[in-house]
């Protein structure tokens, strides 16, 4: 069978001894984040995105040499496993292939084919394809055909036996694995999809609108119009198929399969191929290749949404400081909630600026106490309903303020669904909800990534048709991006959620529910070692976890680095080389960028660990994420009746999808910037260019209030 670590390694461009030593250390359990942040020595400093190639590729040929076994053994036990098969079988690297290879011999139901082998027919079936081969020209189908009428077995004429025959023959040809490989690859290639709105949509009623009348070619059909097909079927809006030139596979067919000259047993051939095709394969092997796109789709959709989960999760802190959240809203008033610097909840106030004057007078009044109470520095709005209105009533609050916060306008999707979860609910159970997503919008401010984790990623609004893509393995890929995120930027032991320590490396939602609980009990820790004291937090979760737990103003400087506790002893060296105590190894950047790497190498230390530790404290605690930056949208534009073509605005990139980038203008729609207007070049993939979170200038290009449409550019606007 497969030889699995050489196949990874000539695959993924890999060293035989980097695949073996990364499936080595998957084995034992360890991360993904900690392998290549601290086993470089181990696999050559492969990255986090070879590593999940690796394991992801390592998982499909495992299974699949898994389904060979399988069938092997099920082919052997029919008896039907000859050498030239077997071989077929072990050679195979992909799931389609093999399934075709084991077509033949799967079980099925009772077929026409298998009825006429209960009729007997199949030396009839033999005998015509020996004919065939031999193409002799004096036999007659007819007269051994008749050979076969059975009153007992069913077959009354010598027609129904050539149809049983044939019936026999249609299956074996549409059961053969490369006739099959052939007319997939050609409908891939070829095929072209067409698709119709159902007669019960009027023209201009249906969001697919542009698929009344779609043709693509099947190769060319981009993810977000496959995934739209599909649900434009599922939701029975509209049909789609493939559509193809038949007469050019039945030719194939043909040319394949007949042998003879002989025109009685051609006729004959051309009218089984036919029913083969058309019966047996046309049907499975158009569902096969829309299953196939589908899944392509479905992988590049997720690529996108990992892309974009990515960024919002990395966006910048604006920092842990006093803040002032505002969930906005009308009728209901506004939701005021403060936060300390550390996300701590102290007080809520609601107020209702937006009715009588009266009541926005208070409204002014009870904001200004609680700005100049806790000494806000941060006022966090919410960019639902109200928003605009709201940014103006703050900062006409502002004007009577001397010392005044930075005021962001916060995107909030998915407020409302941390809200009303379990999360919150444990959270805060004595809170209203509303209350609750006030926090959730002033937290995200402070610190994104800590506060994000807490909500279902696909509830978050970054997203392309993900809830039309493979659920498992959408999960998988947004855990696997949650998961990287927190680990490269690391978490501070003594404030994280246990949320957020679920995501670090090594640990389970049991152990950091037994962190949050060993944290309230016995206070902050001081060290990383009192993490071993942690129940059912043993050695190797504490390797896996301990250098991405950060401890601030600790017993040791190292523990608010990202040098693992494993290594301490070398900084200790280097310290003592250096003539320096430990707690000023940090303050002396200069002389750590002059130390000599060779002379702290080791058997388990090499250069590449090495290097980081300089890194490491060269910067100690770093927030590697990028500084803060926010957009100021322009005043007296808040609903999409306010804009005009023509005008330039500042937004916020809030999706990227493969056909462009949706902006907030602040107008509580946002706009979309189109991949061609991106750019004053040719861009084959928008994420070159924008990020979520990315601050950018636009122009208003085309406004449609009645669809709620608004097309920008920023080719148009130098940025």
């Amino acid at each position: 069978m497969l030889n699995i670590p050489q196949l990874l390694a000539a695959e993924i461009n890999l060293k035989p001894h980097q695949v073996q030593n990364a499936l080595e250390l998957l084995a034992e359990g360890a991360t993904i984040p900690f392998i290549a942040r601290y086993r470089k020595e181990r696999t050559d400093e492969m990255n986090e995105v070879q590593l999940r190639d690796l394991a992801e590729r390592y998982t499909y040929l495992t299974e699949l040499e898994e389904r060979k076994s399988t069938i092997l053994n099920a082919i052997a036990q029919q008896g039907k496993l000859t050498d030239e098969l077997k071989a077929k079988i072990a050679s195979c690297l992909q799931k389609t292939e093999l399934e075709d290879l084991y077509l033949p011999y799967r079980p099925k139901r009772r077929t026409r084919a298998t009825i006429a082998r209960e009729k007997g027919l199949e030396p009839l079936a033999e005998f015509i394809k020996s004919l065939n081969v031999k193409n002799a020209a004096t036999a007659s189908l007819e007269e051994e055909a008749a050979k076969y009428i059975s009153e007992t077995k069913g077959v009354k004429t010598a027609e129904e036996a050539l149809k049983g025959a044939a019936d026999i023959l249609a299956e074996e040809v549409a059961e053969k694995a490369e006739l099959r490989a052939y007319i997939r690859d050609y409908l891939l290639e070829e095929g072209i999809f067409v698709s119709r709105i159902k007669n019960d949509y009027p023209e201009g009623t249906t969001k697919f609108e542009m698929y009344r009348n779609y043709q693509i070619r099947v190769k060319n059909i981009a993810p977000h119009n496959m995934l739209a097909l599909c649900r434009g079927e599922t939701e029975k809006v509209l049909n789609f198929e493939i559509a193809f030139d038949e007469d050019m596979v039945l030719y194939y067919l043909e040319s394949k399969e007949i042998k003879t000259k002989v025109q009685t047993i051609r006729d004959f051939y051309q009218m089984m191929l036919k029913d083969a095709f058309n019966r047996l394969m046309k049907i499975s092997l158009i569902g096969e290749v829309i299953s196939e796109k589908k899944i392509y789709a479905d992988i590049e959709s997720i690529k996108t949404f990992e892309t974009n989960l990515r960024e919002l999760l990395l966006s910048a802190p604006a920092g842990m400081k006093p803040t002032l959240a505002i969930d906005p809203g009308f009728r209901t008033g506004c939701k005021v909630a403060v936060l300390d610097q550390t996300g701590k909840f102290l007080e809520y106030q609601a107020v209702f600026p937006h009715q009588a004057a009266e009541q926005r007078l208070k409204a002014l009044q009870t904001v200004k106490n609680l700005i100049e109470k806790y000494k806000i520095e941060l006022i966090a709005i919410g960019n639902g309903t109200a928003s605009r209105e709201t940014e103006e009533f703050v900062t006409q609050v502002l004007q009577t303020i001397e010392r005044k916060p930075v005021k962001v306008m916060v995107n909030e999707s998915g407020a409302s669904i941390y809200s009303a979860s379990i999360v919150a609910l444990e959270e805060f159970p004595d809170l209203d909800i509303t209350v609750r997503g006030a926090i959730s919008i002033g937290r995200r401010l402070q610190d994104p990534l800590a506060e994000l984790v807490k909500i279902d990623p696909k509830s978050i609004g970054v997203g392309q048709y993900q809830h039309d893509v493979d659920q498992k393995l959408l999960k998988k890929k947004l855990d696997d991006t949650v998961e990287s995120c927190v680990n490269y930027v690391g978490v501070d032991l003594n404030t994280a959620s246990k949320e957020l320590l679920t995501s670090v490396s090594g640990i389970t939602a049991t152990v950091a529910n037994n962190i949050v609980a060993y944290r309230n009990q016995h206070g902050a820790f001081k060290n990383r070692r009192q993490l071993l004291k942690v129940a059912k937090l043993g050695p190797k979760a504490f390797e896996q976890a301990a250098g991405f737990l950060r401890i601030r103003g600790g017993d040791n400087p190292l523990d608010n680095t990202a040098v693992h506790p494993e290594s301490y002893s070398v900084v200790e060296a280097i310290a003592s080389d250096l003539n320096v105590p430990l707690n000023q190894v940090t303050q002396i950047a200069e002389k750590l960028k002059k130390t000599n790497l060779k002379k702290y190498v080791t058997d388990s230390v090499g250069e590449p660990t090495l290097r980081d530790i300089l890194s490491e404290l060269e910067k100690p605690g770093r927030d590697p994420r990028a500084e803060f930056k926010y957009a100021t949208f322009r005043e007296g534009i808040k609903e999409i009746k306010d804009l005009k073509v023509g005008m330039e605005l500042e937004g916020i990139v809030t999706n990227v999808a493969n056909f462009g980038a949706f902006v907030d203008i602040g107008v509580h729609q946002d706009g979309l910037v189109h991949i061609s207007q991106l750019a004053d070049r040719f861009v084959d993939d928008p994420n070159k260019i924008v990020k979520v979170g990315q601050v950018v200038k636009v122009q208003v290009l085309e406004i449609d209030e009645k669809l709620k449409r608004i097309s920008l550019s920023m080719k148009a606007v130098k940025q």
